[in-house]
C-alpha cells in the first residue's frame, strides 16, 4: 500500500482552502472520510458513504474527478487516488450547494435526517456549504487532481490508461451515430489515407482520432467480431505495407505486425480490440519515426515536424526549406517523393483536422476557428472542409451537437 506524505497532504490541504475555501479529506476505500482525530459524523453517514463510495468507484473506472450529489442539492466530488496500478482510495474535495437551489435547504436536510442525523446537525451543515454555480465545481475537482498529483509525484498510469479508454469509446460510440444519420457508407478510404498522412506528420492524437472514426466504420460495416478483426488487420497491413514502401529500414515492422495480429486476434470483445489497436497505432508510430525518418531523412522529419508544429500560422515553403537548411525546391521535391504529397497538402489536412477538433470540443464560432487553424478566408475554409469531411463546418457542429446529446448519459 503507497503511504501518503503526512506533509504533503497538510500542504495539499492548504492550498486547496486557499484557494476554493473547502476541505480537502482522505476517502477510504468504504467511502468514510477522515480528518486526523476529528470525528465526520454527518459526513459519514451511511447515505453519504455509499454515494462516495460509488463516486469513488467511478472516478476510478473512467480516470478523472467524479461530480456527485451527495444529498439533494449538495453537490461534492471526489478525486481518484493511484500510484502506477495501485488503487489507493480518494479525495473529496468538500460540499457546496447550487447557487440555483441555494435558497431553499429543505430537501438537503430531510435527507440528512431520513439517513440518520438530528434536523439541528443537518442544517447546521447545509448551511454551512457555500453556493456556487456548477461549473466552479468542475474547475474546483480539476485543480484538486492536478494539484494532487504535482505535489506527491504519484504517476496513475491506471488512471492515464482508463481515461484514454474511455475518450475512445466516447469518440467511437458518437462517430458510430452520427454515421448512421448521414449518407456516409461503406469502408473509409479516405480516412484511411488520412491516417496515414496523420502518422507521417507525427500528429499523434490526430492520428487516434481518426482511428476512431475508422473503427466506427468498421464497426458499422459489420458488427460479427470476426469481420471487425478481419477489417483491423486489413488496415494494419496496409499501413505497414505503405511504411515499408516508404523505406526499407521500415521493415521490422513486419516483425511487429505479427505480433500486433495476435494480440488483435486474441481479443474477446470490441472495447478491447479497440484499446489494443490504439497501442498497435502509438507503437508504430514510434517506430515510423525511430526506425524511419530518424535514420533515412532527418531533412524530411524536420520538415515534417516543423509543419506539425507551424501549420496555423501563415506557413510558406520558404520558413521550412530556411529551418531545415535546404532550397524551396528540394525540400519540396523530398517531402513529396517521402510521404506522397506536397506541404501544402500536409497543410491543409492538418488545419482541418484541428478545425474538426476545435468544432467538437470548443464553443468558437466557425469565423473563429477558420482564423484559429491558418485560414484568412473563410469561405475558403468552408469550401476546403466541405471536401474532405462531406460537411460544412456548421453542419458539422450540428450533428456533432445533436449526437453527443444522444450519446452521452
Amino acid at each position: 500500500m503507497t503511504v501518503l506524505s503526512k506533509t504533503m497532504l497538510t500542504r495539499l490541504r492548504r492550498d486547496y482552502r486557499r484557494a476554493y475555501g473547502l476541505e480537502a479529506l482522505l476517502c477510504s476505500d468504504n467511502g468514510r472520510v477522515r480528518d486526523g482525530d476529528r470525528p465526520q459524523p454527518l459526513r459519514n453517514l451511511a447515505v453519504c458513504c455509499r454515494a462516495r463510495l460509488h463516486a469513488v468507484r467511478e472516478s476510478t473506472r473512467w480516470g478523472d474527478p467524479f461530480i456527485f450529489f451527495l444529498a439533494p442539492g449538495l453537490l461534492s466530488w471526489v478525486v481518484p487516488l493511484v500510484d502506477g496500478e495501485t488503487e489507493c482510495g480518494g479525495l473529496s474535495g468538500g460540499e457546496v450547494r447550487l447557487d440555483d437551489d441555494a435558497a431553499d435547504l429543505t430537501p438537503s436536510v430531510n435527507f440528512l435526517v431520513s439517513g440518520g442525523a438530528t434536523r439541528r446537525d443537518a442544517l447546521a451543515f447545509v448551511e454551512a456549504a457555500p453556493a456556487w454555480p456548477q461549473p466552479r465545481a468542475r474547475e474546483a475537482a480539476d485543480y484538486l487532481f492536478k494539484t494532487f498529483y504535482a505535489m506527491s509525484g504519484w504517476t496513475p498510469r491506471l488512471l492515464n490508461r482508463r481515461r484514454e479508454n474511455a475518450l475512445q469509446q466516447r469518440q467511437i460510440a458518437e462517430e458510430i451515430h452520427a454515421r448512421k444519420h448521414s449518407s456516409r457508407a461503406g469502408y473509409p478510404l479516405e480516412e484511411e489515407r488520412l491516417l496515414l498522412s496523420l502518422i507521417r506528420v507525427g500528429d499523434r492524437a490526430g492520428a487516434r482520432r481518426m482511428l476512431n472514426t475508422m473503427l466506427a466504420a468498421i464497426f458499422l460495416y459489420s458488427p460479427r467480431p470476426a469481420v471487425i478483426r478481419a477489417r483491423v488487420i486489413e488496415l494494419m497491413g496496409y499501413l505497414v505495407r505503405a511504411a515499408v514502401e516508404d523505406s526499407p529500414l521500415l521493415e521490422p515492422l513486419l516483425e511487429r505486425q505479427h505480433r500486433w495480429m495476435e494480440q488483435v486476434l486474441a481479443t474477446e470483445d470490441f472495447e478491447a480490440l479497440c484499446v489494443v489497436v490504439r497501442d498497435a497505432l502509438d507503437d508504430f508510430i514510434d517506430n515510423i519515426f525511430r526506425q524511419g525518418y530518424e535514420r533515412t531523412n532527418p531533412k524530411v522529419r524536420n520538415a515534417l515536424e516543423y509543419i506539425a508544429a507551424h501549420f496555423a500560422e501563415d506557413l510558406r515553403l520558404e520558413d521550412v526549406a530556411r529551418h531545415v537548411e535546404l532550397s524551396t525546391f528540394r525540400i519540396a521535391h523530398m517531402v513529396k517523393d517521402y510521404t506522397g504529397r506536397t506541404i501544402l497538402q500536409h497543410v491543409k489536412r492538418l488545419r482541418i483536422e484541428k478545425a474538426r477538433r476545435l468544432i467538437e470540443e470548443t464553443s468558437l464560432s466557425c469565423t473563429e476557428i477558420a482564423f484559429e487553424v491558418g485560414f484568412s478566408d473563410q469561405s475558403f475554409f468552408t469550401r476546403l472542409f466541405r471536401e474532405m469531411t462531406g460537411s460544412t463546418p456548421g453542419r458539422y457542429r450540428r450533428e456533432r451537437r445533436r449526437v453527443a446529446r444522444q450519446v452521452r448519459p
